[in-house]
C-alpha cells in the first residue's frame, strides 16, 4: 500500500463520516447540519470537508437531542446499523442527558390534552377566525 492510499484511509470528510455513522440519512443533510452549526469537532465549528480523525470528539445536535461522541473508526461507506455503531462511542454523560430528555418529553406528552376527534369544517372556520383576530390586533 503506498502512502497516498494510506492517507486516504486515515481521513474521511466529516459529512461522509456522519452519513456512514447513520447520524443523518443523506450526506447533503449532514453537510447542511454542519453548515448550520449543529455539528462541532473538538468544540470548534468546522466545514463539511473537514477531515475527521480517530479520537476526535464530535458534538452533534439533532432536534432536541445532543450527542457527544468520540470517533473510534473511519468509514467511507454506509453499512448496517450494527457496523455504524462501531464507528463511535457516545459518552456516558451524553447518553444520560438524552435519556432524561426523552423521559421528560414522554411525560409531557402524557399530560398534554388530546382532542377527542378531528375538528369539523365549522370548527376549523372558527379556529381560523379566532387566529386571524389575534393577528389583526397586533
Amino acid at each position: 500500500m503506498n502512502s497516498d492510499s494510506q492517507n486516504k484511509a486515515d481521513k474521511v470528510r466529516l459529512d461522509k463520516w456522519l452519513w456512514a455513522a447513520r447520524f443523518f440519512k443523506t450526506r447533503s443533510l449532514a453537510a447542511e447540519a454542519i453548515g448550520g452549526g449543529k455539528v462541532h469537532v473538538n468544540e470548534a465549528r468546522v466545514k463539511p470537508a473537514h477531515a475527521v480523525k480517530v479520537g476526535e470528539t464530535l458534538s452533534i445536535r439533532r432536534g432536541p437531542y445532543e450527542y457527544l461522541v468520540v470517533v473510534k473508526a473511519l468509514s467511507h461507506q454506509r453499512g448496517p446499523a450494527s457496523r455504524a455503531a462501531l464507528l463511535y462511542e457516545e459518552t456516558l454523560e451524553s447518553r444520560q442527558k438524552r435519556e432524561m430528555l426523552a423521559t421528560q418529553s414522554k411525560l409531557q406528552a402524557l399530560n398534554a390534552p388530546h382532542p377527542v376527534r378531528r375538528p369539523t369544517k365549522k370548527d376549523r372556520r372558527r379556529i381560523i377566525r379566532f387566529t386571524h383576530q389575534d393577528k389583526s390586533a397586533t
